[in-house]
């Protein structure tokens, strides 16, 4: 039987995600994350868990914080998360369109350097 935790301390949070509690902080700061407090400790719901995952993902991929803001802000629309997912496949298309013109600037660049440092070798081994 699966059981749904009530709280996470900052600790178990830092620990499952390999973040720190500085990063933790920062991202309740820009009202990402909503820690209930218990005196100066932070408790992190099972929301606070799912959303930092949505964070650290959104991250990876190359999202903005006020991007991810805007998509976890889409969770409590009460449409059964589908603005979220549709504006979540908007953004990662985007994302991938973005990526693909940039491997083509970066292979080009890579062909450029490589042809320059083989015309450099030639004029070495010449004179």
């Amino acid at each position: 039987m699966l059981t749904v935790r009530p709280h996470f301390t900052i600790g178990e949070l830092c620990e499952e995600y390999g973040v720190t509690a500085r990063a933790l902080r920062f991202y309740e700061d820009e009202a990402l994350i909503a820690p209930e407090r218990r005196g100066t400790q932070r408790l992190y719901s099972e929301r606070d868990r799912a959303r930092l995952a949505w964070i650290l993902r959104g991250k990876r991929v190359g999202l903005s914080l006020a991007e991810i803001k805007e998509l976890l802000d889409l969770y409590d629309l009460g449409d059964g998360r589908e603005t979220q997912r549709l504006k979540t496949i908007e953004r990662c298309q985007a994302k991938v369109a973005s990526l693909k013109r940039q491997r083509i600037d970066i292979d080009a660049t890579i062909d450029e350097l490589t042809q320059f440092a083989t015309l450099l070798r030639r004029q070495t081994q010449e004179g």
